[in-house]
């Protein structure tokens, strides 16, 4: 153990031909890789022949940027040996790579250098070095208290319905794919391929011990510091209160809003009880924060509610977080500089206190590269495939914000579309830490070179 520590260390870690934004692409494809080789394999397939190279790298990667999007069913396809890489795959891409690394170097004693630090605040989107580790140690020791605390709770519904060892199994599988925003589920032999969590429809323990993991996974380890540390509203930092405040109105806002537009509707939340629609109305707010579980059928809703879900699902979780999508506190850096602009000012001041300009220009150029890549996503697999754009929409939004909801026409596409989802799965992924991390090390211009002015028409 200690000689591999030390090449991973060596050849990876602090070798100077790979910067800390290569480092994370390049560890995510590593995971990948091993993933789909292990995939392939006749012990992982639940009938003993391998599933062949693309359904393995299309589930590896998927897994690995907890997504949740699959071309077959988990449980019908894949072996306990096959799940239980998935389940890896999942916990490594919910963590970050380097994170584990760290783990392990902890465990042997070893000291954390400065490249491996860079690392672990890219992984977990911190906003400088102070006190890295601890943050690193507190975010292992939280993931395994709330992903045990889940499992705990969902055995109380899984073993009496599975039995105690498939019950156990199927509580711990769904706690960490909840915890990590996967999305992957074990349901498909019990109520039928692809069924999500369906048939908990009725069930307020799980779906709300599902609901509670998914929104503190979402929330980021930075977060859960600052309220471990001060625990009052006014003392935290705020990021805290911005994270806090924005996910209460967009869970809020989405649980409204699909109570209204989807209440009346028979295939979804119509002809259940007041109680019932309630509650899968949050959890269908809750999973567009990249979950990917669902409970209603995705491709029965209206298009209104099909468009309000594309729009959260790219928003996502918050930096730092197990979650995907462009982040929430970008989201509101977005607003903060159009209300700014339509004010006529020139900095962005909130509370007593301005927002440098070089994080609101980061906030408007992650924002166009991923609009960029999901109406071209969409673009090419409504047009390669001849399904409604708007369904490519979803499935395009589902994969670049690695949430995993689905109308249902992922198998179905053809090869191609299925490629550019396993592109946009590893993009919004790994392309949102690597930018993410370019920004943070991108040196400022020292000259101080000012060049003269222009003006241009703009309307």
């Amino acid at each position: 153990m200690d000689k591999l520590i030390r090449f991973l260390q060596n050849r990876f870690i602090r070798g100077r031909r790979l910067n800390a934004t290569r480092m994370v692409a390049l560890s995510f494809g590593v995971i990948i890789l091993l993933g789909t080789l292990l995939l392939m394999l006749p012990v992982s397939a639940r009938n003993g022949e391998s599933q062949g190279f693309f359904t393995a790298l299309f589930t590896a990667t998927s897994a690995t940027c907890v997504t949740g999007l699959v071309v077959t069913d988990t449980c019908l396809t894949w072996s306990p040996f096959g799940q239980a890489v998935i389940l890896i795959l999942i916990q490594l891409g919910g963590l970050g790579f380097m994170t584990v690394i760290t783990l392990v170097s902890l465990a042997a004693h070893r000291r954390i250098g400065l490249s491996e630090r860079l690392m672990m605040v890219s992984t977990l989107n911190l906003k400088d070095l102070d006190g890295v580790v601890r943050v690193v140690c507190r975010a292992l020791a939280g993931t395994a208290f709330f992903e045990m605390a889940g499992t705990v709770l969902l055995a109380v519904r899984m073993i009496p319905r599975y039995g105690f060892a498939r019950g156990l199994w199927h509580a711990l599988f769904h706690s960490v794919s909840a915890f990590c925003n996967a999305g992957f589920d074990l349901q498909g032999a019990d109520t039928g391929p692809f069924s999500s969590l369906s048939g908990f429809a009725d069930d307020p323990v799980v779906l709300l011990t599902t609901a509670a993991l998914v929104i503190v996974g979402g929330l980021g380890f930075s977060v859960w510091e600052d309220v471990a540390r001060n625990r009052r509203w006014k003392k935290l930092t705020l990021y805290t209160r911005l994270v806090l405040g924005m996910t209460a109105a967009l869970l809020g806002g989405g649980t409204v809003f699909f109570l209204l537009a989807e209440g009346e509707n028979p295939a979804t939340l119509g002809g259940i009880p007041g109680w019932e629609k309630l509650l899968n109305a949050f959890f269908q707010s809750v999973t567009l924060r990249t979950a990917g579980f669902n409970v209603i059928d995705q491709g029965a809703m209206g298009d209104s509610s099909q468009v309000i879900s594309c729009i959260l699902m790219m928003i996502g979780g918050s930096s730092g977080s197990t979650a995907g999508g462009i982040k929430t506190v970008t989201v509101w850096v977005l607003f903060a500089v159009l209300f700014t602009s339509l004010q006529g000012r020139e900095h962005i001041v909130f509370r007593g206190r301005t927002l440098p300009a070089r994080q609101a220009l980061n906030a408007v150029t992650l924002f166009m590269m991923v609009t960029f890549l999901f109406i071209g996503g969409s673009m090419v697999i409504s047009l390669a495939d001849g399904v409604p754009y708007l369904h490519a929409a979803f499935e395009t939004a589902s994969a670049l914000g690695t949430v995993g909801l689905t109308v249902g026409i992922t198998p179905a596409l053809s090869r191609l579309s299925q490629v550019l989802l396993i592109f946009l799965m590893y993009n919004g992924r790994v392309g949102v830490l690597s930018m993410s991390l370019a920004f943070m090390t991108r040196q400022e211009d020292r000259l101080n070179i000012r060049y003269p002015e222009f003006s241009i028409m703009i309307g």
